[in-house]
């Protein structure tokens, strides 16, 4: 609408000027008339061809034609993406042939008045054609270099805006991966912590049935080791449980932040059921340890010291086990002493399961940069099996503990039929203890 509109007023313009050129001249009116609305009218196309209209009306400006035509295809010319260099050749051009024009018609019309001096007619007709020139050339630059800004700052907004979704894509990502590595990671502590406890009861319990009533004291004292292993289970599942629960107002589970623990059962052997609360990042008690990877200084998490009593936990439940300790015993990283006991756990577990009444050989070496544990056990001796559940994730989270500390992990049968489980754990040093002497 705008551009038939400038191009009728142009039009229309040309026609008047047209007809005054053809009198002037001695042409006929029609003929002047019908050109000026031809040009007028090339007006409607000055987005499409600005340099054709632009020369067209530098050449009518002698016959003194198209004002209007003039200025609106500079301003055109120049808000558009053509070269600047072509801008200024045809702006220049433009001026220069209305400089021209004025000059002479001021000439003429002034030249009987000889007190008029001709350099006030120069500057005149410079700055008549400055008017007509520079204000179109001028609003056309700035509005070009405005569109060219706005649509760089479209660019960049878009640009951010596809940079926003694709952070938000990956962070959603990675909160996925860290969801599913907590849920593995959950599942294999839990696997840990608990089957083994309740394997040792599955076994005791089958002993407890055969010896009830051959041997009344020895079923007693079976129950009573039954009781004290369900008390310990229960105690490591309600302290797994509690890392998971946060207490009330409490925001996260940042270091420094307080864990409550959630209350499963009565009585764990020596209290009430309930359970002291644990700072988070600063370890804890056995469950806990193994989800977040922190040290337990003070607790009675799992370490090598402890290796003893679970060898014995194995032997009190019928396993012929033997254990060997080489090397210098040293202080290691809570990390790995956990990681070591954990295997070796597993594996009693496994020999529980599959291989019942097995000859098994527990080595634990202390070597110069690793530390390395070793379960190898013989063929089964044909004693019943007891009726233990396998998931068959042992073996996986016993691999995935080690690697993830950069040791190695191998696994499989041995010539005589047995099954053997070998970790080595690179030997990280012990944390400097900053409170009373650790107790492991």
């Amino acid at each position: 609408m705008l551009d038939a509109t400038l191009a009728a007023v142009s039009a229309l313009e040309c026609f008047v000027e047209g007809v005054s050129f053809a009198q002037k001249t001695g042409i006929a009116p029609g003929v002047g008339a019908v050109f000026g609305l031809l040009v007028g009218s090339t007006l409607l196309l000055r987005r499409r061809w600005p340099i054709p209209i632009v020369l067209l009306s530098i050449a009518v400006t002698p016959a003194q034609l198209g004002y209007l035509l003039g200025v609106v295809s500079l301003y055109t010319l120049a808000a558009s993406e053509v070269p600047r260099r072509i801008t200024a050749t045809l702006a220049g051009m433009t001026g220069v042939g209305t400089m021209i024009v004025a000059f002479i018609q001021m000439r003429d019309s002034l030249r009987l008045d000889n007190n008029t001096p001709l350099l006030v007619i120069v500057i005149t007709s410079v700055l008549m054609a400055l008017g007509l020139t520079a204000p179109p050339v001028l609003l056309g630059l700035y509005v070009r270099a405005r569109r060219r800004l706005v649509e760089s700052l479209r660019e960049r907004a878009d640009g951010l805006e596809r940079e926003l979704t694709l952070l938000a894509e990956k962070a959603t990502e990675r909160a996925e991966r860290a969801r599913a590595d907590e849920r593995t990671r959950i599942a294999r502590e839990m696997h840990d912590v608990v089957a083994h406890r309740v394997s040792l009861m599955v076994v005791h319990a089958a002993a407890l049935k055969a010896v009830a009533l051959k041997d009344p004291e020895k079923a007693s004292a079976s129950a009573e080791l039954l009781g004290n292993m369900g008390r310990q289970a229960l105690n490591e599942l309600r302290q797994m449980l509690g890392v998971l629960r946060t207490g009330p107002g409490v925001n996260g589970a940042g270091a420094g932040s307080t864990l409550a623990f959630t209350e499963v059962g009565s009585g764990t052997g020596g209290g009430s059921g309930s359970a002291a609360p644990v700072t988070a990042g600063s370890g804890g008690p056995d469950g806990l340890d193994g989800l977040d990877g922190s040290a337990a200084p003070g607790g009675d998490g799992p370490c090598l010291a402890r290796l003893e009593a679970l060898v014995g936990e194995s032997r009190a439940a019928g396993m012929r086990v033997a254990l060997t300790v080489e090397g210098e015993i040293r202080a290691c990283a809570a990390q790995v002493e956990r990681t070591a006991y954990r295997v070796v756990q597993e594996a009693l577990t496994n020999v529980h399961k599959h291989a019942s009444g097995a000859r098994t050989q527990v080595r634990l070496a202390y070597r110069a940069t690793e530390v390395a544990v070793r379960v190898e056990n013989g063929p089964s001796d044909g004693s019943p099996a007891a009726a233990l559940p396998s998931g068959g994730h042992g073996l996986v989270g016993m691999k995935e503990r080690v690697t993830a500390l950069g040791g190695g992990f191998v696994a499989g049968h041995t010539a005589d039929g047995g099954f053997r489980v070998s970790a080595m754990i690179p030997a990280l040093p012990a944390a400097v203890p900053t409170g009373p002497p650790a107790v492991c």
